[in-house]
């Protein structure tokens, strides 16, 4: 019996998924893709007798149905999933069904959506003496969040924040970061379809991100990004210091 295939699309640009996951997409026989969600230029990937399925239309059951029945029939099967299946990627319900049925799987993991974002603005979240962690979260809406994860409370920290599926209530995230300790003036960046030919990026502070957000138009597929690593401070790594000595090079006195 052959094995279904999940692959990461990667965050929007076609040439963002990983060399293993092209071979994988060109080689399937059958790929479900993530319709609403992934860049369907990458479905050009494809041989052209593939049997293409938009999950957007399927509920859970139909996935897994025809995940089973291509792979008793011996054929290569792709589902393809936004970004990196493992962030808020509802891979866990497929492959707990999938175990239930015997429908081997395995996973190749793509580039998320917070790495693009981060990479079209050219920064890293990490700052020496300004930032050492990202904190990678949503708010509250249709899928609980539990309260000891909830935006206030990761806000007591003022680490770096990578907000996914909440632009669409952007009023109450800036609310809840404040109320958790974020100064005012902390610097705010929210990216619109990271890496597709149409991104967005608008840049603010919490108290002017809201506005500046609803004058875009930006309602949804955008991530919001906080903290002080987009700020000015910033602070040389001491690995490429010239007075920095370690094991592969000695450091000037």
């Amino acid at each position: 019996m052959s094995k279904v295939h999940f692959v990461g699309a990667g965050p929007g640009d076609v040439e963002l998924i990983t060399l293993k996951g092209y071979k994988q997409l060109a080689a399937a026989d059958i790929v479900i893709y993530a319709g609403s969600l992934i860049n369907k230029e990458l479905l050009s990937y494809c041989k052209p007798e593939a049997a293409l399925y938009d999950s957007a239309t399927m509920h859970l059951m139909e996935i897994v149905d025809v995940m089973e029945e291509g792979t008793k029939k011996g054929l290569d099967v792709v589902r393809l999933q936004t970004g990196d299946f493992s962030i808020y990627g509802s891979i866990r319900e497929q492959t707990e069904e999938m175990k239930k049925r015997g429908i081997a799987f395995d996973c190749t993991p793509g580039v998320s959506s917070f790495l693009g974002a981060a990479s079209s603005i050219g920064t890293e979240y990490t700052v020496p003496e300004v930032s050492q962690s990202l904190i990678i979260t949503r708010m509250a809406g249709r899928t609980p969040v539990p309260e000891r994860e909830s935006l206030r409370r990761f806000a007591e920290h003022r680490t770096s924040m990578a907000i996914f599926l909440s632009v669409q209530g952007i009023e109450e995230v800036v609310k809840e970061l404040l109320v958790g300790g974020y100064p005012s003036s902390t610097p705010v960046a929210v990216i619109y379809k990271a890496t597709w030919p149409e991104e967005k990026q608008v840049f603010g502070t919490l108290e002017t991100i809201a506005q500046a957000v609803q004058e875009a138009g930006i309602r949804k597929t955008a991530l919001i990004l906080v903290g002080d690593f987009l700020g000015e401070e910033f602070y040389y790594s001491k690995l490429y210091h010239s007075h920095f000595s370690h094991e592969y090079r000695e450091g000037i006195e």
